[in-house]
């Protein structure tokens, strides 16, 4: 089980709605989670005065551009404030590391792309080591079909093949399987109209197979800007992060 696999009891209620308004209310409550424990892992005292002393240090510079040499001692004094703000801030970042992770990790296993839906064809990418050659056969479980030929050869180094199969969890013991001079190297596929799909890229060692990879489409959270999770969650996040500290009073 991956970790991100601990988060489903308590996250997957969200997959029941549109990816966009998922995104959202997860940037929330990462922005919340980091804004409390920045607040109580941090002398907010300290960190206030830290913030003001910077801002009138920065003042002082603007002032302070026709005297290089004066503009140069108030910068390193700066400098060295803004690294104690920094060090103290360093604090909060340590406890908010391992959830972040996990949180992470729990988006991209189901915002990432679009799953494969029944019956929809989808192709394998076989990438082999230079100047391999020979053929390459696929073996495919019951409820999955090889659309084309199953057996085809290593073209660049790459075979390619398109599949389509009825809905179901083709994993362990139950995967595509292919064969290369005798070696064999299994791929799993998840075929669902939900959120699941298996990792889109599978190396594969002692092999002349490198990797065993699915072409999956990436889904576009933000149509307006054709961003991904990622993108869409850094721009809610400084929003929910901005507003957060403020209503909070934290420095």
């Amino acid at each position: 089980m991956a970790f991100e696999d601990l988060l489903d009891p308590i996250l997957n209620p969200l997959l029941s709605l549109d990816p966009l308004y998922s995104v959202i209310v997860m940037s929330f409550i990462i922005s919340l989670l980091i804004t409390v424990i920045y607040k109580l892992t941090t002398n907010q005292d300290l960190m206030k005065r830290l913030k003001t002393e910077m801002k009138e240090l920065q003042k002082e510079m603007k002032e302070l551009r026709e005297h290089p040499e004066k503009m140069m001692q108030v910068q390193k004094k700066a400098m060295e404030t803004n690294m104690k703000y920094m060090m103290q801030s360093f604090k909060s970042t340590l406890y908010t590391l391992l959830p972040i992770i996990l949180l992470f990790s729990w988006m991209n296993a189901h915002y990432a792309f679009m799953p494969i839906a029944p019956q929809e064809p989808f192709q394998m990418e076989l990438s082999f080591a230079r100047g391999t050659t020979g053929n390459v056969t696929a073996i495919v479980p019951l409820g999955i079909t090889v659309v084309g030929d199953a057996v085809i050869p290593v073209v660049n180094d790459k075979a390619i093949f398109t599949f389509k199969g009825v809905a179901g969890s083709y994993l362990e013991g139950n995967s595509i399987k292919f064969e290369h001079r005798g070696k064999p190297a299994f791929k799993e596929v998840i075929i669902n109209t939900g959120y699941e799909y298996t990792e889109k890229d599978k190396p594969i060692k002692n092999s002349e197979l490198k990797t065993i990879s699915i072409d999956y489409k990436k889904r576009i959270v933000l149509p307006v800007i054709n961003w991904g999770w990622l993108g869409s969650y850094i721009i809610f996040s400084i929003v929910f992060s901005m507003s957060l500290r403020k209503i909070m009073k934290v420095y």
